[in-house]
């Protein structure tokens, strides 16, 4: 099953609009933007097959109510602000910054190699681009047809280039030594611009002189397959959403390896600018890297560092938005993480190569990050199963490894010099006479000096042009004569713009702009602001449904196994046909011993409900019949001794109107507690799980990290719903036969399917209010006997963990965690007097001491109910039902 996302924008300057049309995705991921300026990314689920724009705006203001905040005060001190007291109404309609700055001519580059597909979406969006001093440049590197050629002739502004030596970073210098543009912006095939990109880039390097490169946000295009989604979920290309500057202090000795050397922070290739001008003072790309050689990556990377080794400022500008096609297909995303792996340690081989100065540094960095990122993550996959596959764990390593010990770096650059003498020198095509000029050399150092210098927000914000001869500037900020508070920017000895002076002050003080008297305290304009706000933003009509209605026409099929218990299932099936609901339901009960004839008169009475025979005997073998049965697109699973209220069957199937949320569990309580027994099993572990709400997924079930997972703690396939296609998944499948009542382990099915769930990254629910009433056991025998079922499957489904699915911890559990609490428990009894009576503490141990012994007769028992079940279904004694799979060998 792919977990399928819908990627869109929410433009919060309009009515946030309800986003119909979602069936079959599981959630939606927006990027909030206010007039054009990203600031935010959420994602919600899917509801019925829509996203309602309340919802939308009720997660905006919840969790992300700080960003809006930030980006206000950004554009409120655009502005000198109000001497008196601030209008907090007038203060969230405040304007988008003005720009009335020059617009200097941009070159945007588009290297690209065979790949018209990606490359006519890529043009069309080029030519939506808002900016009034546009050159558009194509690279063809060195191509095998002369398709893109004729692709780029249908765009009449759109230049051409063929560059014949074979490497990305050949085909980016090609573009340099041809632009025309003061402002090189650079972007891929696969990814599609957004409209004011060569905008939000342009001012960052108009407003910022000391500025040489500008890195933006790049964010999914769509996520529709599994490669995708996997993508993201290894961290996707997104930086944040929050600006940020980059500068090494190299005059005054700034380690630079170690510190500035993890390149991957600053951005992506697929989405950087540079001032022409930078090439001509540190070189241009090194071809030795990046796609198209050996080293396969590294390029972007190693500019990035480039940039900052030699003195100069990069920013990363999140308004700088682009969208990024993902690889659709796993292979390719395998290949490309091997790739990534060899062109990092490729990039860290260069620069040590060429900047002694930081070898030391890049080598701890190096086996910071094969320690840290790659071999940890790979242990933790031996020892755990994770969410994100352990082969392209595995192949980010192997990369790694590649570039570490397979000289890339150094094959690559004997292949660029025999590439350089079979093609000549680069040079311009259409500008002859460009040609790089030597480095400069390092300057004298500066005293580390501090200046303090004040600031008045009344007044028009300055640039500080003079900070270039102080390592910081301490700004005490002021307005209406009242002191605001202090703001340490450390600048490196370089200017610093007004939008910078903004960004700091608002990151540093936040609400404390807007005071204006003692009386009034940050929080409390927070609270204030957060309360207009609700007024403020606006939303299109919700419509006839609102989202979070589970649609009547949805078919829920009940399955409830029974073995020879006539009283128990007329009274559960008398409960479940007084249910109050609109949607179509079917009943199926599944007879787990037809040959006593028990069961066919009680279902006789019952009009419509539908009677399934499994003669394999063991409750999981009629669980999976019955689903297998099912034709709804929601089964329910219940027992035979389970009684329920009216509105149960809505409550527990309500949660799964949301597309991300795969199973819904519900509460267990006691019909009765009279006898011993009774008492003693509610003491015990009545079964319920509380009146708190709980959402659990993926994330959670990595959360245990050394420790098994609590899965007990999700209630029981005894109130539980589904949906119909968890069953088809491959990752999950049925319910596993070996454990369960009827068969020797006796119990632990329902928390080896929720492990199942979760382990394949999807989401359960527990819903307190889908609450059942529950027969407890009346006499002793049988609440041992239940006991020492308990026991038994609990080692079995931890053996199962183990062995079959790789799960290290299920043996921290039955080898530390729960000898230690028998331990206790018998502490307990014999030093405290309390706890439960040491005779069903040792039936517990008994029957953990038999966990193993009873899995291998559960085995025998399936394999020899199975063979049974075939025979008699050849020979016409048997309905011919489909055979469960046969578990793995353990």
């Amino acid at each position: 099953m792919t977990f399928r996302i819908k990627v869109q924008d929410v433009e919060l300057s309009r009515p946030i609009p309800n986003f119909d049309g979602l069936e079959g995705y599981h959630q939606l991921q927006c990027t909030v933007r206010w007039h054009g300026t990203p600031i935010a990314s959420l994602r919600l689920p899917v509801r019925s097959g829509r996203c309602s724009g309340q919802d939308i705006l009720d997660t905006i203001l919840d969790k992300h109510f700080g960003a809006v905040i930030f980006y206000l005060l950004n554009q409120a001190l655009a502005s000198p602000l109000d001497s008196a007291k601030v209008d907090l109404e007038q203060f969230l309609n405040t304007p988008p910054i003005p720009y009335d700055g020059p617009y200097p001519q941009v070159t945007v580059a588009v290297c690209t190699r065979d790949r018209t597909e990606h490359l006519k979406l890529c043009l069309e969006a080029l030519m939506q681009l808002d900016y009034p001093a546009l050159d558009v440049l194509i690279v063809d590197n060195a191509p095998q047809t002369d398709a893109t050629k004729r692709l780029v002739e249908q765009y009449p502004s759109v230049r051409y280039v063929c560059e014949p030596r074979p490497g990305l970073d050949w085909a980016r210098n090609r573009a340099i030594l041809e632009a025309h543009g003061d402002l090189i912006a650079f972007t891929d095939d696969d990814v599609i611009v957004d409209a004011g990109w060569v905008k939000a880039l342009a001012r960052v390097f108009v407003e910022n002189s000391e500025v040489m490169c500008v890195t933006g946000l790049t964010v999914p295009f769509e996520i529709e397959t599994e490669a995708q989604y996997l993508f993201e979920l290894y961290g996707g290309f997104s930086r944040g959403y929050e600006r940020k500057w980059f500068h090494i202090d190299r005059d005054n000795g700034e380690e630079a390896g170690f510190s500035y050397g993890g390149a991957g922070r600053y951005g992506a290739g697929a989405n950087m600018a540079f001032r022409r001008s930078i090439f001509d003072q540190i070189g241009l790309f090194d071809p030795a890297l990046d796609v198209g050689t050996v080293t396969n990556g590294g390029g972007d990377l190693e500019i990035f560092f480039r940039v900052l080794k030699e003195g100069y400022t990069l920013v990363y500008e999140p308004s700088m938005l682009v969208r990024h096609r993902h690889r659709r297909e796993y292979a390719p995303t395998h290949k490309q993480l091997l790739n990534n792996g060899i062109g990092l340690y490729s990039y860290f081989a260069r620069e040590r190569q060429y900047y002694p100065d930081a070898r030391k540094g890049f080598q701890k960095l190096g086996r910071y990050w094969l320690r840290w990122w790659n071999v940890r993550r790979y242990l933790i996959s031996l020892f755990r199963p994770t969410m994100f596959p352990r082969d392209l764990i595995w192949a980010e390593l192997k990369g790694s490894l590649i570039g570490i010990f397979g000289s890339r770096y150094q094959k690559a650059v004997r292949r660029a010099a025999e590439i350089e003498a079979q093609f000549g020198p680069q040079v311009s095509e259409t500008i002859p006479d460009r040609e790089t000029r030597p480095r400069p050399q390092p300057q004298t150092g500066h005293n580390h000096q501090i200046t303090i210098r004040s600031l008045d927000l009344t007044q028009p914000m300055p640039d500080i042009t003079d900070a270039s001869e102080f390592a910081s500037v301490h700004l005490v900020v002021t307005a209406a004569n009242k002191m605001l508070g202090m703001v340490q920017i450390p600048n490196k000895y370089q200017p610093i713009s007004a939008m910078r002076l903004r960004h700091e002050i608002v990151t540093q003080l936040n609400m404390r702009v807007l005071v204006r008297d003692a009386r009034t305290a940050p929080d409390r304009l927070w609270t204030a602001l957060r309360a207009l706000a609700d007024t403020h933003f606006t939303v299109e009509d919700a419509g006839s449904r609102l989202s979070g209605e589970l649609p009547d026409h949805i078919m829920v099929s009940v399955v409830v196994a029974t073995y020879d218990r006539p009283d128990d299932l007329e009274d559960c099936l008398r409960h479940l046909t007084r249910q109050q609901t609109r949607r179509p339901v079917e009943i199926i009960i599944v007879d787990n011993h037809p040959e006593s004839g028990l069961t066919p008169p009680v279902v006789a009475r019952f009009p419509g409900v539908i009677l399934v025979p499994e003669s394999r005997k063991g409750a999981t073998f009629a669980r999976n019949a019955g689903i297998q049965a099912a034709r709804g697109e929601i089964i329910v699973t219940t027992d035979d001794d389970i009684v329920m209220p009216e509105y149960w069957l809505e409550n527990l199937v309500a949660p799964l109107d949301r597309a991300d949320v795969m199973m819904v569990t519900g509460n267990f309580m006691p019909l009765e507690v009279r006898t011993p027994a009774q008492m003693a099993f509610a003491s015990y572990d009545n079964m319920g799980r509380g009146d708190k709400r709980l959402e659990v997924d993926g994330q959670w079930f990595e959360s245990f990290r050394r420790r098994a997972v609590t899965t007990w703690r999700l209630g029981g396939t005894g109130n539980a719903a589904y949906r119909a296609s968890l069953f088809r998944d491959p990752k999950v499948g049925l319910m596993e036969e070996i454990l369960g009542a009827g068969v020797p382990t006796g119990t632990g099915e329902d928390i080896y399917f929720f492990y199942k769930v979760l382990r394949a990254g999807y989401k359960i629910v527990y819903e307190p209010s889908a609450y059942v009433w529950h027969k407890y056991r009346p006499d002793m025998a049988a609440f041992k006997r239940q006991l020492y079922n308990y026991s038994k499957g609990h080692v079995a489904y931890h053996l199962i963990t183990v062995f079959r699915d790789g799960d290290l911890r299920g043996l921290v559990q039955l080898l530390y965690v729960l000898p230690r609490w028998r331990l206790q428990q018998v502490a307990g009894r014999l030093l405290r007097r309390s706890g439960q009576p040491l005779g069903l503490t040792w039936l517990e141990i008994k029957g953990n001491l038999t966990g193993p012994w009873s899995l291998w007769q559960a085995k025998r028992h399936v394999r020899r109910e199975n063979r049974r079940h075939s025979l008699r279904t050849n020979d016409g004694s048997a309905p011919a039902a489909p055979l469960l799979p046969e578990s793995e060998n353990i």
